[in-house]
Parts: C-alpha cells; structure tokens; sequence
C-alpha cells in the first residue's frame, strides 16, 4: 500500500503537476487512511470499503477534526481512487458519494460600528504609504470589495464624480458599487500622491516601486493598521462583513446587499441575518426591564 501510495504522489508531481503543498496535505491525509488500515489489518487498498471509511471519517470527527479537514481527505481518498482504478490496482471507489459531517457555521468576525470608525478616524499622515493604507480601508468598508476585486482595480475603474467603482468579482462577473463620502475623500487624497510612486501601468493602487500592490501587501498593512489603531487583528474580510453587517442592520435589504457583495446565492447572504439578530437580541437584553433572557426564567 506505501508503495501505490508512493507512486501515487508522484503521479500528482509528474502528471497532475500539483503544488508541493496540495501534494503534501493529500501525501498526510492517505497516511491517517493508511494507519486506520494497519489497525484493521487491511493489507490492499482494494479492500478498504465504505463502512471502513465511514468509520474512519467518524472517528476523526470525534476527534475533533473539522469539516472542512474531513471534506478534504475524503477528497484525497477520491483522487487516490481515481488513480488506483485507472491503473487496474482497485475496482471501485470506497469513498463515493460519501460527505463528511456537516460543522457549525461560524459566523464571520465583525467590527461594530464605533470600533469601525476607530480604525478609520484616526490621523493620517500626508505620505505616500499613509494616502494609500487610508484609501483602501475606506474602500473596503464603503464598499464590501473583495481582496481580490481591491488589487484588480485600475484608475479607470472609478467615477469619484459619482460615487461608483467598477469591481470584478467572481465568474468574471461585474458590478458597479456606491462609494461613500469618506472613501471618495480619501482616494482623492490618494490619487494627489500615486504620482510619486511612478507607477508602471493603470493600476489604482501601487507598491512604493510602482508596480500593482499584491494582496500579501495589502493583508499586511491591514494587519499592521489594525495593531496600531484597534489592538486587534484585522484583515481585509473583516472590513467586508462589517460593511455587509452594517448595512444590513440599517436597512433590512437582504438583496440589496446580495447586490453589493455580489453573491449569486442569496443563502450565502443570509449569514449576516444572523449577525443582525445578535446584535437586536443584545440590545434587548441590555434595554427592556424584563428581559434578561439569559439569567433563567422567571418561577
């Protein structure tokens, strides 16, 4: 069995060309099935079954391995499968149509409100690297942009005489956002001091040398900005649910703010329902006389 599962990682190196890291998770995901199968005397993978993964599956569950982690080893048994029946070693996949069990849906970590302005209202210095940090906070949090359709954002992308930025989401698909007083202001700011950078192409926001920022240096400097002004981690996702989170807990318009984060599937979406119901079911417990909902019930 080390043997197939041998020259199965180096079919994924030689053939499928995956990364040293996809490989090396898959290479540690087979290694817990194959110890599984030393334990249960199982000398062949043709003889590992359903029951037998199922098990496994529930064992590491109990474990405590995540979801996420069980739906990724499923899915190295699955390509380890494919391969082993590709080359006559085994006639059936074990691990077909098997799903790991569902995990708790956490929610996406927040700013509140004043900890949002915390973070934005804050002096900012009339430098380069300070216009910009400044800019894309704004931006994230005006607008609910992606990491992703933030670094993608050319200068002819944005109408700040309108209010509105051109963003490329997910399936190459576009939409066209509001972009608020604050962020406009900010990215007017930003766009006097770009120059000094002497950028090599369109790109609205650019490293030091010119060149388009990458999103390792944009997760960076959120990082750093959330240290400095709020104590506190922060990266550029959490500026996305706190706008979604925001909005919605002012307006009440789930598809309006579908719209705005550009989720295909509404149930995506309703997450942030759930946020909004936090926060109400506080501001009763603190407010109403006789609430207290989680001090036990009244005899």
């Amino acid at each position: 069995m080390n043997e197939q599962l041998d020259a199965y990682c180096a079919h994924l190196r030689n053939e499928r060309q995956v990364s040293e890291h996809t490989r090396l998770g898959y290479r540690r995901d087979l290694e817990k099935v194959l110890t599984y199968c030393a334990k249960q005397q199982i000398e062949q993978w043709s003889d590992l079954q359903l029951q037998h993964v199922r098990q496994l599956v529930a064992r590491l569950h109990h474990d405590g391995q995540s979801s996420a982690s069980l739906a990724r080893l499923l899915s190295a048994v699955r390509g380890l499968y494919r391969y082993l029946i590709r080359e006559g070693l085994s006639q059936h996949d074990p691990a077909a149509g098997l799903a790991p069990p569902k995990g708790e849906r956490r929610l996406p970590k927040t700013l509140d409100t004043d900890r949002a302005l915390q973070l934005l209202d804050g002096g900012v210095d009339d430098t380069f690297i300070a216009r910009r940090d400044q800019a894309m906070l704004e931006l994230f949090y005006s607008s609910g942009l992606r990491l992703s359709e933030l670094i993608q954002l050319d200068r002819v992308h944005l109408d700040l005489s309108g209010g509105l930025v051109q963003v490329l989401g997910k399936g190459n698909k576009t939409r066209i956002l509001p972009v608020g007083r604050k962020a406009r202001e900010a990215l007017q700011a930003w766009l006097k001091v770009r120059g000094l950078g002497a950028p090599s192409d369109d790109a609205l926001f650019i490293s030091r040398q010119g060149r388009r920022i990458s999103p390792r240096a944009v997760q960076q400097r959120l990082k750093l900005a959330g240290e400095r002004e709020l104590g506190q981690h922060l990266h550029p996702h959490m500026l996305r649910h706190s706008f979604a989170s925001h909005v919605l807990e002012s307006s009440q318009d789930l598809r309006a703010v579908q719209e705005m984060l550009g989720h295909a599937d509404i149930s995506t979406t309703q997450i942030y329902t759930h946020l909004d119901f936090q926060h109400l079911a506080s501001v009763y417990d603190s407010a109403h006389p006789r609430a207290k909902r989680n001090k036990g019930t009244d005899s």
